[in-house]
């Protein structure tokens, strides 16, 4: 497909609805193109707006080319023109001969030429220090995310700023694949297998009725700063044909737990969970904050069976329970939407907690969940 050439205008509001996450064809709509015009022009960017590019001030502006243009058909001369806008007569001879000569000169056609021609492509940072390069490609390949990379690339050189790199410029260097600096493969390694920066947009949920329900309201203001261990936040990731695991994640340490659930039911899933925090120390184990879905609805004998109550997120508040939505979307590497969850046993889900909880996180300053954790049983034993 063509490049959609449009305004500078057009193009500064397109990257504006793209921000506010409106659609491809509403946005196409708005701009007079269609939606695979706007899917090409945000492609090949990598989902993330470019730089706004700036006419230097000694550079010949529309106006300028304008005025030779008008002279040259008045049949004025080079310096006379010059002497017009401010510029000497080196400058018009030059101009008007890169652009066709007096006779054939447009102001319109010399001035997107000159434009255009005025790029500068800069190589970025990963194709200039190859090391640098080598070092965020094996952290791709282990699965490390963009932002876990460049937080510890930062910890790790802090006085070599040639080893360190944003996360931004390793997402472009993904999604913009003629930059040629990393390979496509690596792709695949990212937690979402997108090709494009997209904006946050605001889930839709149903909310459902729980009976006793006790509101995340009416939970301590000690949980909200995190400073204290030991209160979970849990949900469902859901699979192929209805199959699900329950995600558990400790609010202060964002240490994670996997519960294999067998069947579908409210009283099995209480049972799985209540086996599975028993199993830990009774210090790190004070509440637990809950989405509104129905599969909860037995709480009351997760509470009798561990003492640890049980609180409900408003309706369509997903963001009250931030670290366990951030953590299902890191497991969505490892169980892509479609996945037939069924398959794996405890023990693989098991597996892959321990390498979520043995990662750095930048929330934690870089630190593992797992030795932050640690840290906490010991000083509470």
């Amino acid at each position: 497909m063509q490049a959609f050439r449009m305004t500078e205008t057009a193009e500064a509001e397109l990257w504006a609805r793209y921000r506010r996450g409106e659609t491809y064809r509403a946005i196409g709509t708005a701009l007079g193109c269609s939606a695979e015009h706007v899917f090409y022009v945000v492609r090949e960017c990598g989902g993330l707006a470019p730089a706004l590019r700036r006419r230097s001030v000694r550079a010949l502006t529309r106006a300028d080319r304008e005025e030779i243009s008008r002279g040259l058909a008045a049949g004025r001369t080079y310096t006379a023109i010059g002497h017009q806008i401010g510029r000497p007569a080196c400058t018009i001879t030059r101009e008007v001969h890169r652009h066709g000569g007096p006779a054939r000169y447009r102001s319109g056609p010399a001035d997107h030429r000159a434009w255009a021609r005025a790029q500068r492509p800069k190589m970025c940072r990963l194709a200039r220090y190859p090391e640098l390069r080598a070092v965020v490609a094996a952290r791709l390949a282990a699965r490390w995310s963009p932002q876990q990379i460049a937080g510890w690339l930062r910890a790790q050189y802090p006085d070599n700023p040639e080893m360190q790199v944003s996360h931004e410029t390793i997402y472009l260097s993904l999604f913009v694949q003629s930059r040629g600096v990393l390979k496509a493969h690596l792709l695949r390694e990212l937690r979402r297998r997108r090709r494009v920066r997209r904006p946050r947009r605001r889930p839709v949920h149903s909310p459902e009725r729980i009976l006793e329900a006790v509101s995340i309201r009416e939970r301590p203001a000690s949980v909200e700063d995190r400073a204290v261990p030991g209160h979970w936040e849990g949900d469902l990731l859901l699979g192929k044909r209805r199959t699900r695991i329950a995600t558990l994640v400790e609010r202060h340490s964002r240490y994670v737990l996997l519960v294999r659930l067998p069947r579908h039911d409210s009283v099995s899933l209480v049972r799985a969970l209540a086996r599975r925090m028993q199993t830990l120390p009774a210090s790190v184990r004070q509440s637990l904050t809950w989405d509104r879905g129905t599969e909860m609805a037995a709480h009351k004998a997760f509470t009798v069976a561990t003492d640890v109550q049980v609180y409900f997120c408003d309706p369509r508040s997903p963001w009250q329970r931030g670290s366990n939505e951030n953590t299902n979307g890191l497991l969505r590497q490892y169980f892509p939407k479609g996945t037939d969850l069924s398959v794996f046993t405890q023990a693989q889900l098991n597996a892959v907690a321990r390498q979520l909880n043995t990662r750095p996180r930048q929330t934690l300053g870089f630190e593992t969940p797992a030795a932050r954790l640690a840290a906490c049983v010991a000083s509470t034993a």
